[in-house]
């Protein structure tokens, strides 16, 4: 069954396959990347098909298939996998910590399906289970790109709530003086984010770290502020 659910998701990305798409959509990546050429609305469509398809199915089998489409490197799959992974939410024990760490050090390989993983699957495993919220904290000093980008972006949607500000200042410390500019995007946004409940603390913050925090990530960081914030962020 589970063999047959990924034919039939690869078929239907074969099907709606568009090489216009394809060419169109790598120029959002610096890093050549895998795709079918197949925009994001029909993927989410796909997806949902597979979810009907696999709703009784158990957790363990449903990680399984999320496996072999991470492990393709089609943007697409990945996507549809995240999909899949993040409708067992409630199913989600400790020990899957491991298994979404793996993933993104093993098949992340682009912003898009870091993002969609990480703000979905494992922020929700962190709502869930709090006290990893320290584990996150040590992908900061990985040497792999994509777990310092998933510490910031894990906390993407509990930001929205006014979650973890402490340990959102803790990471951005962390990462203030990363050079990839991705994982400055990383941080950027996940302060922005986190302004829009706390605005008073974040500008704060930004005032004390502005001198030596990366103009990428400041830029991402103040977005949102009013201009006279904005400007006094920037200024020398």
């Amino acid at each position: 069954m589970k063999d047959e659910i990924i034919k039939e998701i690869r078929k239907q990305l074969l099907d709606k396959s568009d090489e216009k798409a394809k060419t169109s959509g790598q120029r959002f990546f610096k890093e050549e990347i895998n795709s079918y050429g197949v925009t994001a609305p029909i993927v989410n469509q796909i997806a949902k098909t597979a979810l009907k398809q696999i709703k009784a199915k158990p957790k363990e089998e449903v990680f399984e298939l999320c496996e072999q489409l991470w492990q393709t490197s089609y943007i697409e799959e990945s996507l549809v996998a995240c999909k899949l992974s993040y409708a067992y939410h409630k199913a989600f024990v400790p020990e899957d910590f491991e298994i979404f760490r793996r993933w993104i050090t093993s098949y992340v390989n682009n912003w898009a399906s870091c993002d969609t993983f990480c703000n979905h699957t494992m922020g929700k495993f962190i709502e869930r289970y709090p006290s990893y919220i320290d584990e996150l904290k040590g992908f900061t000093s990985s040497e792999n790109r994509w777990l310092r980008r998933a510490a910031a972006v894990s906390l993407i949607v509990p930001a929205r709530k006014g979650e973890f500000l402490s340990d959102i200042f803790e990471i951005s410390d962390n990462l203030l003086m990363d050079e990839d500019d991705l994982v400055q995007k990383g941080y950027g946004w996940l302060l922005k984010v986190a302004s829009k409940q706390h605005q008073k603390e974040v500008f704060e913050y930004i005032l004390t770290k502005k001198a030596s925090m990366p103009r990428t990530a400041l830029r991402y960081a103040i977005e949102k502020m009013p201009k006279e914030m904005k400007i006094q962020a920037m200024g020398k």
